[in-house]
């Protein structure tokens, strides 16, 4: 029952649950956002993969995340069980025929999936301090480390390379306290350690290059499906804050990179944001505004975006309000705040004069759900109690063997799977501190020893696992300040610097959450 201008969720009921008629979300209001919410083991897992496959049929790349393993089971055929043919009959879904779909696996990791990383620079101030959970002075001192590194043109890829702009900013916080405001080393040190718990629970493996190229989550098959993008969340899971933060800064990339395209046919890509109150937890007020902002805006770049979550209550009420197709699965009223879930789910709804929704979502089975979703001129249709289709690909995980097989076969293998450590912060600033070090033995014969405290050092961090050399070198000065004495080498290098840093700069933007993007 799949048309081209809709997708086929299931089939409402009357009153005597008898059949009503044929539910469906139209293709051109899927960028119009929507959130599936209810409680555990209600069904939303097999709704999000319904929509999945139905936006893939209908030629919509999708990316979802795989929170339990379950969803993984989309990239084989079904198999039929007397449960889903009955659903089937119920529906009228006929014929019922069982699809595979057009899946590419990702991981963090890299172990489920293909390698999915992104650089420092292009995850921006405002997103890793999040990710780190900075106060607000060491936030400053993060945005600062950024301004820094994108006056001087020095991209910041890696953590070893965020590592070494500390520690130069450190050696250099009187210098920089005059430009930006005090910078102690006390918040430095602060930021250091967060940045060691963050490589303890992963942050080596999403950080770095090759970044991911946004097109290779848009991809479509020859025959015209959506390719669907599984993230492997399992394992990413145990670190929620990094979960959340990663899919936000996918969000923004998206953003960012894709031209104005206002209301399409149907969407250029669907976002399924899973476990969405991992998002809001104990964010502060300016990145929920901004994440509201970008659902908000989004839309016109053929993005839709929609959340999965247990309760209504875990999406702020600014951002609920951007939601147009709505599926609520049954939630349960034993507590007052539960019951407050429910209120606010029922209140949601365009009300149906057949039946009382607060009272129908603590009733709802397993698979069933109140569906709302945009109708014609964009307004919300009459809520609707709804038995939600089986879906055409497998319900459950699938094998090593057979996940291993797909990602041999996938568009992007061999892609990323091999890191690339191109020069960035940490070699340019081991460079300069090598060159100023060589330029002040030529100048030790001729001129007297420093008293301690003229000409503070500074070294940088060994990561790589090997012996680099670490040589002392004097602090960098400002060109504002005429009284401190530097060579001639020195000085060139700083024209260098400057010059290249000017240059790279001006070209360094930051878009809405921070993360970085080119003119």
């Amino acid at each position: 029952m799949w048309q081209e201008d809709s997708i086929f969720l299931g089939a409402s009921r009357k009153p005597d649950d008898s059949y009503q008629k044929a539910e469906s979300l139209q293709l051109k209001y899927g960028n119009r956002h929507g959130i599936v919410t209810g409680a555990t083991g209600t069904g939303k897992t097999v709704t999000l993969q319904v929509l999945a496959e139905g936006f893939s049929n209908a030629g919509v790349p999708v990316f979802c995340a795989d929170i339990k393993g379950d969803l993984s089971g989309i990239s084989m055929m079904g198999e039929a069980k007397d449960f889903l043919t009955k659903r089937a009959e119920q529906v009228k879904l006929d014929p019922y025929e069982f699809q595979e779909f057009p899946v590419i696996f990702w991981d963090l990791f890299g172990e489920q999936g293909h390698p999915i990383r992104a650089t420092v620079s292009e995850m921006g101030p405002l997103l890793l301090s999040r990710l780190m959970n900075l106060s607000e002075a060491q936030e400053g001192v993060m945005n600062i480390a950024f301004r820094i590194a994108d006056e001087e043109g020095m991209l910041i890829l890696d953590m070893k390379d965020l590592q070494a702009m500390l520690a130069n900013m450190a050696e250099r916080a009187q210098e920089i306290g005059a430009r930006y405001g005090n910078v102690t080393r006390q918040s430095i040190g602060a930021i250091q350690r967060s940045l060691l718990v963050l490589e303890q629970q992963g942050g080596t493996y999403f950080f770095g290059e090759p970044a991911l190229n946004i097109m290779d989550i848009m991809r479509t098959t020859r025959d015209g499906r959506g390719a669907i993008n599984v993230l492997a969340a399992d394992k990413l899971m145990m670190n929620p804050r990094l979960y959340a933060t990663f899919l936000l800064w996918l969000l923004s990339e998206l953003f960012e990179q894709l031209p104005e395209v206002g209301d399409p046919d149907k969407p250029k890509l669907v976002f399924f944001f899973d476990e969405a109150h991992l998002l809001f937890n104990e964010a502060p007020r300016a990145l929920v505004e901004r994440v509201e902002q970008v659902v908000r805006l989004i839309r016109s770049k053929g993005v839709g975006v929609y959340f999965v979550t247990q309760n209504p209550l875990d999406v702020p009420e600014t951002v609920l309000a951007q939601l147009g197709n709505r599926i609520q699965h049954a939630l349960r009223a034993y507590t007052p705040r539960e019951q407050k879930a429910v209120k606010t789910a029922a209140d949601t709804f365009r009300p149906n004069p057949d039946f009382d929704c607060f009272e129908a979502i603590t009733k709802l089975g397993t698979g069933e759900a109140l569906v709302s979703t945009l109708g014609d001129k964009g307004i919300p249709s009459i809520v609707e109690r709804t038995l939600m289709r089986p879906p055409a690909s497998r319900i459950g995980p699938i094998t090593p063997e057979e996940r291993k097989k797909l990602m041999g076969m996938s568009p992007v293998a061999g892609q990323y799977d091999q890191t690339v450590d191109r020069e960035s912060a940490y070699e340019i600033l081991q460079k300069r501190a090598e060159q100023a070090t060589q330029a002040g033995a030529g100048e030790g014969e001729k001129q007297a020893p420093q008293q301690e405290g003229e000409g503070s050092r500074w070294t940088l961090p060994d990561f790589g696992g090997g012996s680099r050399q670490q040589e002392p070198a004097p602090r960098k000065t400002s060109g504002r300040s005429g009284y401190q004495r530097q060579t001639v080498t020195e000085a060139a290098i700083k024209s260098v610097v400057r010059t290249v840093g000017s240059t790279l700069g001006r070209e360094l933007v930051r878009g809405i959450l921070g993360s970085l993007r080119r003119k």
